[in-house]
């Protein structure tokens, strides 16, 4: 409003020079002049009043335009959206201001111009939008790289994380035994997933297997909460933790296959994974780890035949973790046991015993019905790139009421529980001199090709291991006699026991690639099958691997 008051009072002292200056001009001329001279005068005089009218005329639309704006009709500022442009430029989007310009005949003239209103939207957007004297910034962008185990996506604020990962084995099998099974070839798995966080206390995991031939192919999904490291919840669908050996990841095992106490743990028809919970934690900076978890019983590919969940226990101690003692460092000792019920209604068998390598089945199984327990006893020590495992595992399945096995029967009798019992002992030896982790794949020094090893020392031959495993399972099924005055019968007794001796070469070409070779001898005390006989198998077991 200044603006246009100022912009008034100038114009209307530059207008009063202009009227005297045509008032002057007007006065008559010396009578000397002719009639031509008489007759310019008048035209002239017509003139400058038609340009007075129309200054009038410009004088009453300001004077309008200043009343409007001070009854606050419209917002003027330095840069007012109310304009006055020459009548030529009044479409233009330029803002041009109104020289004064002097007639050849010394008449002040103004040059024609119209009244500019800006669109309401553009005067609202100007009024009601805040004005910044900062610009305004993008969100930073997400990050990605590598972070020399997977490729990962990070929020700007490291909040929320994700990676992509997953592993192949393709394997070639080859045995020699009587009733032994073909050489093949086999993808013995071909899983893929994901795995990341969600701020400092969420992590989750979602992991499939595309090789899978029965049941459902995710094998792990789960959200685990960090409250405390002393205290954390997981929930969904995992490995249950049982035992040492299935605390190990599939692609850093020592050997192919596992040992034979494998078959005694819980879940091992669903690669040791079934839906449940569990609360774990490190207590005293690790020195003392521990599960507890409630599970289906019957892994992902079965619904549970009871209404008593499997309840699994187990602590894990590594005394000598925080002392300077390089030699006891990395021993660890532990146990675990396992609590569950089968339902002989539902039709629930005993334990599968057929090999890992696939050999051959050592015992039958047979109808249980009762209470199921479980237990086992665990070491691990390394040092440097040597290694040593144990392991001993126990299954106890009753057969309460569950009949003679025979033909014709004697009822719903009790027999003697199945008892299975297991062991495994293994050592390895990296003979290119990297350490040996305790469930982690060896940091190769010379890669052979492919990425370099974060931390190596250029290129070479790889990295070379040697292992060696002795591993065995007895089971026996107690037979019993029903001296029955009606029905007399007899339950044969089933008391067998296998062993495997196992040598095999491990070729890391980088990090990220293994070549596995395993020779087994399979010794076959007591065949369960007919037309088996007692025998000694050799297999020969290759492996590639890859992983991302």
């Amino acid at each position: 409003m200044r603006s246009l008051t100022t912009f008034f009072v100038l114009l209307v002292v530059f207008m009063a020079p202009g009227s005297l200056a045509h008032a002057q001009g007007t006065e008559p001329a010396s009578k000397t002049d002719g009639s031509a001279s008489v007759a310019a005068t008048k035209e002239e005089v017509n003139q400058l009043r038609g340009e007075v009218a129309a200054q009038r005329k410009t004088i009453e639309e300001l004077k309008a335009l200043v009343e409007k704006l001070a009854a606050g009709k419209a917002r003027t500022t330095e840069d007012s959206s109310v304009q006055i442009r020459p009548a030529a430029d009044s479409a233009s989007g330029e803002t041009i201001s109104q020289p004064v310009r002097a007639a050849g005949d010394g008449a002040v003239r103004l040059m024609p111009a119209v009244l500019v209103q800006p669109s309401l939207a553009v005067e609202t957007a100007l009024v009601d939008q805040p004005q910044s004297s900062a610009p305004k910034k993008d969100a930073p962008p997400l990050t990605s790289g590598f972070n020399g185990e997977h490729f990962f996506i990070k929020s700007p604020d490291g909040q929320f994380s994700i990676s992509p990962y997953g592993y192949v084995n393709t394997d070639y099998r080859a045995y020699k035994g009587d009733g032994a099974p073909p050489d093949t070839f086999l993808v013995r798995r071909a899983r893929f997933g994901f795995q990341g966080n969600y701020g400092s206390h969420f992590d989750f995991a979602l992991l499939t297997d595309a090789a899978a031939t029965a049941g459902s192919v995710v094998r792990d999904v789960y959200l685990n909460v960090r409250i405390r490291p002393e205290f954390q919840f997981q929930a969904g669908q995992f490995k249950v933790p049982f035992a040492q050996e299935t605390g190990v990841g599939a692609t850093n095992l020592d050997f192919v296959e596992r040992g034979f106490q494998s078959m005694l743990y819980p879940s091992a028809a669903s690669a040791y994974r079934s839906p449940g919970i569990a609360i774990h934690g490190d207590l005293y900076g690790g020195v003392m780890q521990y599960w507890v978890g409630a599970f289906n019983g019957k892994g992902y590919a079965l619904a549970n035949t009871t209404n008593q969940p499997e309840v699994i226990g187990r602590l894990r101690f590594y005394p000598w973790r925080k002392s300077k003692n390089d030699w006891l460092k990395q021993f660890a000792f532990g146990g675990s046991f396992d609590r569950a019920r089968s339902a002989g209604i539902n039709r629930d068998q005993s334990f599968s015993a057929a090999l890992p390598d696939g050999a051959y089945t050592f015992f039958p199984q047979f109808a249980i019905n009762g209470p199921i327990q479980r237990y086992n006893g665990e070491f691990t020590y390394i040092k440097n790139r040597f290694s040593l495992r144990g392991e001993y595992d126990q299954l106890n399945m009753s057969r309460n009421n569950v009949g003679s096995e025979q033909v014709g029967g004697l009822g719903f009798l009790s027999l003697p529980s199945i008892i299975a019992k297991a062991y495994d002992i293994s050592t390895t030896f990296l003979l290119t001199g990297e350490k040996r982790p305790e469930n982690g794949t060896p940091r190769v020094n010379r890669p052979m090709y492919g990425p370099d090893t974060p931390g190596g020392k250029g290129r070479g031959m790889g990295a070379w291991e040697v292992a060696f495993r002795i591993t065995g399972i007895h089971a026996n099924e107690p037979g019993a006699n029903f001296l029955n005055y009606y029905a007399p019968g007899y339950v044969p007794t089933f008391d067998f026991h296998t062993r495997e001796y196992t040598a095999g070469l491990n070729w890391y070409p980088n990090y990220w690639v293994r070549y596995m070779v395993n020779l087994s001898v399979d010794q076959l005390k007591d065949p369960s099958t007919i037309g088996a006989v007692p025998q000694n198998y050799f297999v020969v077991l290759q492996r590639l691997q890859f992983r991302f």
